[in-house]
């Protein structure tokens, strides 16, 4: 999962950019990268590992002039935890500078690669998103829409692309729609971005959100919409709408908020707590599954964890020892709260139970005589293919113990699941979703190896 952001005739590119993905800072904190072209076609950029605000200082952004730019704030799912797969990535073009950036994961990465590598391609990161570079360069078609677009029918899985060719902007979402995108104005430029909520914080318009298999070129202030990708049955991603967008944003056309407020008022009716003092959330994705589970259910809502903000998001926090070291850091329990009472905890979703686990136990060090877990979302017991970090069912509580056994794990007085058909219908607008890692019902045919690709690293090249 990434965060993308694009824009193009914005007087100030860089620093929009800048701020958009400082809004999209949530969908990936490993690293985060700028590329911009100013109006003569030269092409300047920056990126660097660590937070966005860490990366792009006042100095970085005065040098990064120009009118159109696309950035991008990666976790990995594919490819290691370094500079050389921090994007967008750059490369000389005979139509002028190519920058690509890549929200999502292909899942036929490892065998393109390994064909690619084969007849003579040399790769310089161990990104997925780099196949596609080569594909277009390989490309025999003449336009570079064409070349394009031969590239993408060679990949499957999930998209969402910005890409640069020169001066010119291209925006495309597979034809399946796994990752959202939408399209704003901002004065007589425009700009896209992962989420709506990047859109606010630059004072853009929302013009519309893309849909699955939608390809625009935008250039010299005009969008154009180009032929879509061939149909394929759609399948959004409902883990979008259950923990990783914010909860400000609109996405498929839903306001997250509002969502997550439907998925606690249904936990609450298929997991009741009866006698509980009060319930609260672990904050922040669960803030508002916890009002809905209030509401629904009469108990008092409360702020039992409070969270320092200056410390990311657990759940993709790169390594397992940094998991388990930033809870404490991360939460804190009132104490006024807890101590004595009997207490629902609503979370999102469970992955490894290690952040949860910890957070259990520190519940029960502030007195609380009764701990009932409740997740608003059913058990995840298959790996995501498509831009979640969940890459081997090995690292999947739920895929390999029992409810109970999770129970036991945690060390709550009870557990409680929300059923997929409620998770479902909470989110219901006339949309298909992707709950593969839910159901097993996975929509593209799946990787041969995901492994090969797995977190490689690249060859390193040391500057003495």
């Amino acid at each position: 999962m990434c965060g993308i952001f694009g824009a193009s005739g914005v007087s100030d590119a860089a620093q929009a950019t800048y701020l958009g993905l400082y809004a999209l800072q949530h969908r990936g904190q490993e690293s985060s990268g700028i590329v911009v072209l100013d109006r003569d076609g030269a092409v300047r950029t920056h990126r660097g590992m660590g937070l966005v605000q860490d990366v792009f200082s006042p100095d970085v952004l005065s040098r990064l002039q120009g009118d159109v730019a696309i950035g991008h704030t990666r976790y990995s799912t594919t490819g290691s935890s370094v500079l050389a797969n921090a994007q967008p990535g750059v490369v000389s073009y005979h139509a002028g500078p190519l920058a690509l950036a890549h929200n999502g994961n292909l899942t036929n990465a490892a065998e393109i690669r390994e064909d690619l590598v084969r007849r003579g391609s040399i790769f310089q990161s161990s990104s997925d998103s780099e196949v596609l570079v080569h594909l277009i360069a390989r490309s025999d078609a003449r336009a570079i829409e064409d070349q394009i677009r031969d590239a993408l029918e060679r990949v499957e899985g999930a998209y969402t692309l910005l890409l640069t060719v020169g001066r010119t902007l291209h925006a495309i979402i597979d034809a399946r729609g796994f990752r959202p995108l939408v399209l704003g104005r901002l004065g007589d430029g425009y700009v896209l971005a992962s989420e709506t909520c990047a859109l606010d914080i630059v004072g853009a318009t929302k013009e519309r959100e893309l849909e699955p298999g939608e390809w625009l070129k935008i250039e010299n202030g005009t969008v154009t919409d180009l032929p879509r990708l061939p149909p394929k049955p759609i399948r959004r991603c409902i883990f979008e709408l259950v923990y990783f967008s914010r909860p400000d944003s609109t996405v498929f056309g839903q306001s997250v908020d509002q969502v997550r407020r439907a998925l606690g008022r249904q936990l609450a009716i298929e997991h009741p707590a009866p006698g509980a003092d009060s319930v609260f959330s672990v904050p922040d994705s669960a803030n508002a599954m916890a009002l809905g589970y209030s509401e629904q259910s009469g108990i008092k809502l409360e702020h039992g964890l409070i969270r320092n903000h200056y410390v990311g998001r657990t759940f993709i926090d790169p390594g397992q020892a940094s998991r388990v070291a930033n809870v404490r850091i991360k939460f804190n329990p009132v104490r006024d709260v807890i101590d004595g009472r009997s207490v629902v905890v609503v979370d999102d979703s469970l992955v490894r139970g290690t952040t949860s686990r910890a957070l259990v136990r520190m519940l029960r060090q502030a007195g609380a005589r009764e701990v009932h877990f409740r997740l608003a979302s059913p058990p995840i017991t298959g790996s995501c293919y498509y831009g979640i970090d969940t890459p081997t069912r090995d690292e999947l509580i739920a895929a390999n113990s029992t409810v109970d056994e999770i129970r036991a794990h945690l060390g709550v007085d009870s557990i409680g699941y929300l059923s997929l058909d409620a998770m479902v219908g909470s989110a219901a607008s006339g949309i298909t979703y992707c709950h593969a890692c839910f159901s097993g019902d996975y929509p593209t045919r799946l990787p041969v190896d995901s492994s090969r690709l797995e977190k490689r690293t690249p060859s390193r090249v040391i500057t003495v």
